[in-house]
């Protein structure tokens, strides 16, 4: 049984985790404590089967929506997922438009994932029906299921650790907590050692003389990059996630940088295969360093770090016996020394205790602590560059869109100078948004999008809820910058897919009802998609509808945002576009409907109903200039644009309403347009010469 609530007060009941172990005889659940907090599930002969655990208490897990996410699971002793099922979440995307059964069946597709060395923490990204291969993403949800895949694993990986030295009650590395830090307090406490040779004290090793004895001979720096605080604060998040990727749950990372001098590189393993030069020793055993297992950094991301000359990561896999959690040190051969001995300098390395966990195994005599999203560590923090790489090709392609879209608005009068030129260009424009924006990337904007950002305002702003969505991103960016200089209409009328969608098929229709009627040369009546023009005392008084339904969407989210995304319904979006139609019948239906009246009152949904449309208009009033033109005559002795507009945002007067403009240019095209405008042709007649008397005009 599914069940959602707005946010735990305390975790979840692992006890639930018995189930997925139903093959057995009964079988107990025994919380512990430690961190993290976790359940060991025993059976009745006292063998533990595996370790139960809440990835909202393990991992903080919240969703795209910035609320918590709470998945119980339980891992086996091998790596192995035992089961998982959501118990709490308030994802748009999931509580109305994907089925529970998908979802739970999505989840319970984690059982038997491999969580140990050598699974790898990166999103797939590729949606697919078949949800119950549990690696995939739900078809229409990728981004909310990919940060369920992550919550599974991480928890699962963080509590199997912890067990694991627990049973031994060994010290392990904290390979959770991120606490970003600068490079001089990387220093201070340690992270970060170093080791200054003089170009003296390496001549004296090596038997020589040096007329320079105080200037820097190399200057080398030691981390274990292991523990996110350390390795995320010294590489960025790109970089470290990705040397992540390439190693075990238990294997290490040792980051060597350098200054000065010399190299500890040098340039023999290009042919050795092997550094020669630098080593790792601990205790009697000495760890080669091979260039299968370096990747080469160009800089350092720590605030106030130095510019060094060669920087490099070592991945050291747990099955050569390292030990991160014991000291260790780093050898430096400087070449032969005196008298043939080995001229080498050491810089002994020993993680700070911070970084290390002393696991314990007692009985839990008090509920968990409170967790609230705030508080709760990001299990998105790491995730959103991996869709930004997995994106880059829709990335560079939206970018030209947009690069398009700011020439087009900002030459917009050469451009509807030219009306057959601006007419094809804006054509291909819409059938960019529909076709690439929409039912390709599926970057479709919505009313939600504007609630999760409230929200977010509201409980704790953290910019990687919206990261994690590259394209929404970028364009939720662009629209905000367009606002203040175009207002909301750049949105509306140029870059939402499902308003673009409407205004083709109004077009589509008319031009198929004018062929059909030409064709059929009145054998045949054929059918009409005569357009209804509104009185405008009523079309203005039906403006309010989108405004109230918007503001009721928002004051509702602020009590319960379930029953907000039920509101929110009244967007097709998701139906039409996310989803493609595949919905429950009633949601189709409606989409259908929308669609239909839009053939006959042109984007009918984007003048009365729209509450994304409501949400851009009340912030898009600050915008800065006025580009539209008008004559005199516009509204006094012309009313061709307000007949012609396309969602008849000219009031009978001629004055523009910038609130419900989509700035889709038709106007201006008018204004340019020698053979529509009045204004125009008035000038035109005065400049024609007058004929002489009696002399006929020039023919025409």
């Amino acid at each position: 049984m599914l069940v959602m609530v707005a946010c735990p007060a305390y975790a979840a009941d692992l006890g639930v985790a018995a189930k997925f172990f139903s093959d057995s005889a009964p079988v107990s659940v025994e919380r512990t404590e430690g961190n993290p907090p976790a359940a060991i599930v025993r059976a009745a002969d006292g063998r533990v089967l595996g370790y139960a655990f809440s990835s909202l208490d393990v991992s903080g897990s919240v969703g795209y929506s910035g609320r918590p996410l709470d998945i119980v699971a339980a891992v086996t002793p091998d790596g192995h997922v035992a089961g998982a099922e959501i118990v709490a979440h308030e994802e748009p995307i999931l509580v109305i438009g994907i089925s529970q059964e998908k979802l739970a069946a999505y989840v319970a597709g984690f059982r038997g994932f491999d969580v140990r060395p050598g699974a790898t923490l990166k999103p797939t990204l590729k949606p697919t029906n078949d949800i119950a291969r549990g690696q995939d993403a739900i078809a229409g949800a990728t981004n909310t299921s990919t940060v369920i895949r992550l919550a599974i694993i991480r928890s699962a990986r963080a509590v199997l650790r912890s067990q694991t030295a627990a049973r031994d009650g060994a010290v392990r590395l904290d390979r959770e907590t991120l606490r970003r830090a600068s490079w001089p307090s990387l220093l201070a406490e340690g992270s970060v050692q170093q080791r200054l040779v003089l170009r003296g004290e390496a001549a004296k090793l090596l038997g020589t003389q040096d007329s320079e004895p105080n200037k820097v001979f190399i200057n080398l720096w030691l981390a274990l990059a292991t523990p996110p605080s350390i390795g995320e604060s010294l590489l960025g998040q790109q970089i470290y996630e990705s040397e992540l990727s390439k190693i075990g749950a238990e294997d290490d990372l040792i980051l060597i940088g350098a200054s000065g001098l010399y190299s500890f590189r040098g340039t023999e393993w290009r042919q050795s295969g092997s550094f020669s030069r630098i080593e790792l020793v601990q205790d009697s055993r000495a760890f080669h360093l091979n260039p299968s297992d370096y990747t080469p950094i160009e800089t350092l991301h720590a605030a106030g770090a130095p510019e060094l000359r060669e920087i490099a990561i070592f991945r050291i896999p747990k099955s050569r016996g390292f030990d991160a959690t014991k000291p260790f040190r780093l050898d430096l051969d400087l070449g032969g020394g005196a008298l043939g001995s080995p001229a080498v300098v050491s810089l002994d390395y020993r993680i700070p205790q911070r970084y290390l966990i002393t696991s314990t195994k007692t009985p839990a005599a008090a509920p968990p602590a409170k967790i609230t999203p705030s508080a709760a560590p990001a299990s998105m923090d790491s995730l959103w560059p991996e869709y930004w790489e997995a994106k880059r090709y829709e990335i560079i392609a939206l970018g030209a869109m947009l690069t398009i879209l700011s020439a087009i608005l900002i030459f917009q009068d050469t451009v509807t100078a030219h009306g057959t030129f601006y007419y094809w260009l804006r054509i291909g424009f819409l059938l960019s948004t529909v076709g690439f924006l929409g039912f390709y990337a599926g970057a479709q904007l919505s009313v939600v999008n504007v609630l999760t950002f409230i929200n977010a305002l509201l409980s704790g702003f953290r910019w990687e809820l919206f990261l994690i969505q590259p394209l929404v991103f970028i364009l939720w960016s662009f629209v905000a910058v367009s606002m203040l200089f175009w207002g909301r209409g750049v949105f509306c009328g140029w870059l939402c897919p499902f308003g673009a969608l409407q205004e083709l098929t109004n077009q589509l229709a008319r031009r198929i009802s004018d062929m059909v009627r030409w064709l059929s040369r009145g054998i045949v009546r054929p059918p009409n998609i005569k357009q209804i023009e509104i009185p405008f005392r009523l079309h203005e008084r039906l403006w309010m509808i989108k405004y109230v339904a918007f503001l009721a969407i928002l004051a509702i989210s602020l009590y319960s945002a379930i029953t907000a995304y039920e509101l929110a319904e009244i967007e097709p979006f998701k139906t039409v576009i996310v989803l493609k139609f595949m919905r429950d019948w009633p949601f189709g239906v409606y989409a259908a409907l929308l669609l239909l009246a839009g053939l006959f009152v042109e984007r009918f949904y984007c003048r009365y109903l729209c509450p994304l449309g409501a949400a851009l208009a009340i912030p898009a009033r600050m915008r800065m200039f006025e580009w539209l033109k008008r004559y005199r005559e516009c509204g006094a002795e012309c009313h061709v644009c307000a007949r012609r507009c396309t969602v008849q945002a000219i009031h009978p007067l001629g004055q523009i309403n910038p609130n419900e403009c989509i700035y889709c240019l038709k106007c201006q095209a008018n204004y340019f347009d020698q053979e529509t405008c009045l204004h125009l042709k008035k000038r035109a007649q005065r400049r024609q010469p007058a004929a002489s008397p009696g002399k006929a005009a020039p023919p025409s």
